[in-house]
């Protein structure tokens, strides 16, 4: 099976609030893309697949007469398997298939380039060591503080989706905008010739928190600019791959920084934002990388992204997730006894906690610290997919996973928490949307006596 590789778009890995006319598009950067595909793009693409593995993976191949079968969580057997060449069938602890890897092309490829049809080409391959995988609180995730909204409004990987449609639960407006394959997932391209609007609706007005989560890949000097209010006449957040990050006001004043930093040059980052009234950051993955009091923006029922992208260098997204922020959660513990958290990750089959659950558990930490007479049973939840059983017993090592991080890392007496593992039992809404299994793969804590 062969993989259009559809990414020679163009972006900025920073932000920018504005108005301005659509941004220009670089040149000659598709070599430099196809070389960095699948040196750079591995451990990031992975981590954000790795968050949607509770809903389930589509398969990246047909077949696997020749595959390799590894832990999702054993680099070491991953880089092994692609060095020969074959496929790989990344598993959870307990054997299950979690998704596959395509086999690398031996010869490279001579030209990348998208197709409605969703066929992909293999990307040329240049093998390089894997950085050493960060845990909780450690390196630069010790001071990262962005903290997902607890209720999706919505959530959408366009899994499905028809290759070469737009997507069915977005709007569309300007430009040419359809989904692609690339590297086994669809990716929604943007190449209208620096025309290519569309909007992500919330189903009724945003509320005063809310946090968006996307990624990104394209090169060069492309970007997408996302409106908070829904039109192109207030202040705006500009990513994109060339700059750290910044702000430029509807009149054009510009406000922070816009570093040049080529490391994002071809490589798909995850782009976060989270609003709390006119109050405004944005992230390129660890890296806070914008920090605005004062956005001029309506609250609006949608947000419209307005991106860069050309048939020859276009613009790709994917995992879109719009939430609505919510309260601190020791007020929500008081109020009603137990507060349900959306911001701890774990890997694929495993209780190994991501970094990026690394603000979550600081609050958590802190509500603890701040409270010795409180109490608290962790609870593991999980979405419908996948065997009863099985879901039970990974619910109960993720729960005791946060346990024991907040008895060893942050120093809380065991005396005073409990983990239980509740699986698909008790769900917090129905299972039969995206929204709703993301809302339903959690952790919880109950205030205990």
């Amino acid at each position: 099976m062969t993989i259009s590789i559809v990414c020679r778009g163009a972006l900025t890995a920073g932000l920018v609030l504005a108005l301005a006319p659509a941004p220009a598009h670089s040149q000659g950067a598709l070599d430099r893309m196809k070389k960095r595909a699948e040196q750079s793009t591995k451990q990031k693409i992975e981590d954000r697949v790795n968050r949607k593995t509770d809903a389930g993976i589509d398969k990246m191949l047909d077949g696997a007469e020749n595959a390799i079968s590894c832990l999702a969580t054993d680099q070491a057997c991953i880089q092994k398997a692609e060095k020969t060449g074959n496929a790989v069938i990344l598993t959870d602890s307990d054997g299950k298939e979690m998704s596959r890897k395509p086999a690398a092309s031996k010869a490279g490829v001579s030209k990348a380039g998208a197709t409605k049809s969703g066929a992909v080409e293999p990307a040329e391959t240049e093998t390089t060591p894997v950085a050493p995988r960060l845990r909780a609180g450690e390196g630069a995730w010790a001071n990262y503080d962005f903290v997902p909204g607890e209720k999706p409004l919505l959530s959408d990987d366009f899994s499905k989706d028809v290759i070469g449609d737009f997507p069915r639960r977005l709007e569309a407006s300007t430009g040419n905008v359809e989904l692609v394959m690339w590297k086994g997932a669809r990716w929604l391209q943007m190449a209208g010739n620096n025309d290519n609007k569309f909007y992500v609706p919330a189903g009724a007005t945003l509320p005063s928190r809310w946090t968006l989560e996307f990624d990104f890949v394209a090169e060069g000097r492309g970007a997408c600019w996302l409106y908070p209010s829904g039109e192109v006449d207030k202040d705006y957040v500009w990513f994109g791959a060339r700059h750290d990050g910044g702000m430029v006001r509807k009149d054009g004043r510009k406000i922070g920084t816009r570093a040049p930093n080529d490391d994002l040059i071809g490589t798909p980052f995850t782009a976060r934002v989270m609003a709390d009234g006119r109050y405004i950051k944005a992230y390129v993955n660890e890296r806070r990388v914008v920090n605005i009091p004062n956005l001029d923006y309506t609250r609006s029922d949608k947000l419209l992204f307005y991106c860069d992208g050309t048939p020859e260098e276009p613009v790709l997204l994917h995992n879109i997730r719009l939430a609505s922020g919510g309260r601190k959660l020791y007020d929500a513990l008081e109020e009603s006894g137990r507060v349900a958290t959306q911001g701890i990750f774990f890997d694929p089959g495993s209780d190994r906690i991501r970094p990026e659950s690394s603000p979550t558990l600081k609050e958590i930490g802190e509500m603890l610290t701040e409270n010795p007479t409180l109490k608290l049973l962790i609870e593991g939840h999980t979405d419908n997919t996948g065997v009863t059983a099985t879901n039970v017993s990974l619910s109960q090592k993720r729960a005791e996973a946060v346990r024991t991080y907040l008895t060893t890392t942050v120093g809380i007496s065991a005396a005073r928490l409990s983990a239980k593992g509740m699986g698909q039992s008790v769900p917090a809404a129905p299972n039969t949307t995206p929204e709703g299994r993301q809302q339903n793969r959690r952790v919880e804590l109950v205030k205990q006596p």
